[in-house]
């Protein structure tokens, strides 16, 4: 256990990625089966300790420390973790067990025991120690590293591309044994049945106008982008399978979709929901994604559907190798050889050039709310991760409305030492009510500004949360407003982030929730 928490505090504290890539790489070389590949797994979000849940740790501290003087502490550090480590009032000798036995013992005490087990470790523990074992029982790391910095790491140990990881990862589970034993060349790749797992998606990247002067609108295909969530469709022998961006099977949320897919395919597209294929919003959408098991009532009025924009398999054939264009022509003949109920393809976009596209996506996002426009080079293949110049996203122009911040609440990791999370909202008669969350779209130097500001003018504090004099403009741009049951106002916003901080505007210029009507899709 030792090695792993000297492990998580090293990347905690190492801003840069290549130091990081490079102690994780050291690590998984050095540390042995399976303890590496649980490590692997706590990075990667994929371990899960059941029963050990944020509420059943602060019962534990609470049994030894004032409630009061945790609260205080709790506020001021801002993040669990830091809070317990530093909080807990006994100190023990010995060592804690290696990870491998930390998270057996986690998972197969009883709820009953796990209070005194934990209480009992805690004490064992140096400091960073502690914080680590909390680190690994609520999954809620924030350090900096994501799952794939650690594949990468895995790519610079072993010297197999990363691309090739990604192929395999999603048909391997934790402690990842045959991984470890392919990379460091002791056997062969894993062999994945291409029908029973998740195949990593080709992303796309933002472009600016400004770049459109290097490219041939004659070298390129244009799409709408669609409001839903990307999906991918697995089809093979044995049934069909439902996948997000990052791998989650929602089958149980979707069966509708899933139960009317026919022939057999790997398919990338995006879920929509709507009668007779024509999509409603996101947050219509949202209401099914909210729930793990789909509810009949729910199916009726709001039945699902996927927009399909590209293959990856007809049938057992990899086609990813070919052009985007002859992938097209592939897709366009098996959804001729396989009718759908429940999806279509998406529509290629005529265009002479790129003003013509520009007054395409302007007419999709003001006629019909879309995104905006997918760009897709003719000549792509289909690869995974995000490839430059193969396929470029321009979104709509976003929505930009002036704020009144209302709430501060302290942030996490870096940042738990500044308010950093905001609530704004909008005028409704004589009171502002709330339509929104943001944080980020500020300079580092603007938080310390804002930071100064919130501590300067709070009317009330609530643990991290503060109430703030109802002074300051933020200008808040956002993609998409929708009908909200859950705010005071009955408006939310989707994707907000804070444009400009208003210093010099008074807060009775801010927008009024008769201006948010014009953004309700």
């Amino acid at each position: 256990m030792k090695r792993f928490a000297d492990l998580l505090e090293l990347l905690a504290l190492t801003p840069s990625r290549t130091r990081k890539i490079a102690a994780l790489a050291q690590y998984f070389a050095e540390v042995p089966d399976p303890d590496r590949g649980l490590a692997l797994a706590v990075l990667t979000g994929e371990l899960d300790i059941r029963n050990v849940k944020p509420a059943l740790l602060k019962e534990t501290v609470l049994a030894q420390v004032d409630e009061t003087l945790f609260a205080l502490s709790y506020d001021y550090v801002g993040d669990l973790g830091e809070t317990i480590a530093l909080i807990w009032p006994h100190h023990g000798e010995g060592e804690l067990p290696r990870l491998s036995e930390v998270v057996s013992i986690l998972n197969t005490t009883s709820k009953a025991e796990l209070p005194r087990v934990i209480g009992d470790m805690l004490t064992q523990a140096a400091i960073h120690e502690r914080w680590a074992l909390i680190k690994l029982a609520t999954g809620a790391l924030r350090i900096g590293v994501s799952a794939r910095l650690a594949k990468t790491a895995l790519a610079e140990m072993s010297g197999v591309e990363l691309q090739a990881i990604e192929e395999v990862w999603h048909g391997i589970k934790p402690p990842y044994a045959e991984l470890f034993a392919w990379l460091e060349g002791k056997a062969a790749r894993p062999d994945i049945d291409h029908t029973a797992r998740f195949h990593p998606l080709m992303l796309s990247t933002p472009i600016d106008e400004a770049d459109f002067e290097k490219l041939d609108p004659k070298e390129f295909s244009a799409e709408w982008k669609w409001d839903g969530i990307r999906v991918q469709l697995v089809l093979g022998k044995d049934g069909a399978s439902l996948f997000s961006r990052t791998g989650d099977d929602i089958v149980g949320s979707f069966p509708d979709v899933v139960e009317a897919a026919m022939g057999r395919a790997v398919l990338d597209g995006e879920l929509l929901v709507g009668h007779d294929f024509d999509a409603r919003s996101f947050n219509d959408l949202q209401q099914r994604l909210n729930r793990k098991v789909a509810q009949g009532k729910q199916m009726a009025e709001l039945p699902g559907f996927v927009r399909v924009y590209d293959i990856l398999f007809d049938g057992d054939e990899d086609i990813r190798a070919l052009t985007w264009e002859a992938r097209r022509a592939r897709l366009e003949a098996w959804f001729a050889k396989n009718p759908q109920t429940r999806m279509d393809l998406s529509d290629i976009l005529p265009f002479k050039d790129w003003d013509d596209l520009a007054r395409l996506r302007r007419m999709g996002a003001d006629e019909h709310g879309h995104e905006g426009v997918m760009i897709k080079l003719r000549t792509s293949p289909y690869v995974p991760g995000r490839p430059k110049g193969f396929w470029f996203k321009w979104k709509r122009d976003p929505n930009v409305v002036d704020a009144v911040l209302m709430y501060a609440q302290r942030g996490h990791g870096k940042r738990s030492s500044f308010y950093s999370d905001y609530t704004f909202g909008v005028w409704k008669g004589n009171e502002i009510v709330p339509i929104g969350k943001a944080y980020f779209g500020f300079t580092d130097e603007e938080l310390k500004q804002l930071d100064r500001w919130i501590r300067a003018n709070t009317i009330q504090a609530f643990g991290p949360v503060r109430e703030v004099k109802k002074e300051l403009v933020f200008e808040v741009a956002f993609d998409s407003a929708q009908k909200s049951g859950r705010h005071k106002s009955g408006v939310a916003l989707r994707f907000p982030r804070i444009n400009r901080i208003r210093w010099d505007k008074p807060a009775g210029e801010a927008a009024r929730i008769e201006d948010m009507d014009a953004f309700v899709g």
